[in-house]
């Protein structure tokens, strides 16, 4: 093999490799023998002039050549197999690698449950779930599927609405023990509130009466800012103060009254704008199989109202 010729199963092995963290376990899942797996990825190893492996005893690991090397090609394999599953097997089950892009906290709290199910029913596609709260190009980084909040600027794919962005302020009964609760926006004034903190800046806090009218901004302070929202939200269950959260990432908490929701008479945002949670994908014409499943099965199980706006049921 030349050094300019891409041999597409041999790249598919390594990722196999990289997958099973051991050549026994990648020479089982390809159904070839150890011998086989170690000498294909040293003719390719040979074949670049790079090591890509450091072999253990027991297992390997990427050295940074290949780590370099298999983060720059793998988006390429993965785009060439769902071309070509595209274009040769539309009736197919779904299969391969679906790529799966989303912020970090929407990501930990609501996709692990909605790709468990999703698997239970396609035992042949696997999930690369990449999360980042900065919005990476889907195109340019052949995500399959990417979640985002607010308006998407890219025209080439579809943006699907999936919800309103629903904020609740939120606090723990041990935390309102001690102080009395807010009856109106401006009383928050007066408590300790927990803010995210991210690449734009500390979280603002804004309010409206009614659909109809603008949102007003409140100027809230408290003792603790976080550019982690999972450990805002642990804060607030310890009783440290006063939470503005999606309902995407306290459901469980309302469910459970470990976080008590206050001011609902008030509808709440962190921006001068009410925004909605997209789900980005190609065109149906464009989409591979397994892409056309998961959006399905999204949609299916986060239904209207979403999921993780039917916590009042399980609190009656």
């Amino acid at each position: 093999m030349k050094r300019n010729t891409l041999d597409l199963n041999a790249l598919r092995l390594l990722q196999t490799v990289v997958d099973t963290g051991s050549f026994t376990a990648a020479a089982q899942r390809s159904q070839r023998s150890v011998s086989a797996v170690s000498r294909e990825v040293g003719a390719f190893e040979r074949a670049l002039g790079q090591r890509l492996f450091y072999r253990h005893t027991r297992a390997v690991s990427l050295t940074e050549a290949g780590r370099l090397y298999l983060d720059a090609v793998r988006p390429l394999v993965e785009q060439i197999d769902s071309a070509t599953e595209t274009l040769f097997s539309d009736d197919a089950e779904p299969a391969g690698v679906l790529s799966v892009n989303a912020p970090v906290a929407f990501g930990q709290r609501q996709l692990p449950a909605l790709l468990g199910s999703f698997q239970a029913h396609y035992r042949d596609v696997r999930v690369d779930l990449r999360l980042s709260d900065r919005f990476e190009d889907p195109v340019r980084l052949a995500h399959d599927v990417t979640f985002r909040v607010g308006q998407p600027a890219n025209s080439t794919l579809i943006a699907r609405p999936l919800a309103p962005m629903r904020y609740i302020v939120a606090g723990a009964p041990g935390y309102l023990a001690e102080h009395p609760a807010p009856q109106a926006p401006r009383d928050l004034l007066k408590h300790a509130c927990l803010r995210y903190q991210g690449d734009y800046g500390r979280q603002q806090w804004y309010w409206r009466a009614h659909a109809e009218s603008a949102y007003t901004p409140l100027t809230v302070d408290g003792p603790l800012y976080s550019d982690d929202a999972v450990s805002l939200r642990e804060a607030a269950l310890a009783g440290s103060g006063l939470v503005l959260f999606p309902s995407w990432l306290i459901d469980r908490e309302l469910a459970a009254g470990t976080l008590v929701p206050l001011l609902e008479d008030w509808q709440w945002e962190v921006t001068p704008q009410q925004r909605l949670i997209y789900m980005l994908y190609a065109e149906r014409e464009l989409a591979p199989p397994k892409t056309r499943a998961f959006v399905n099965h999204v949609l299916e199980q986060i239904g209207d109202p979403p999921l993780w706006d039917r916590w009042r049921s399980a609190t009656r």
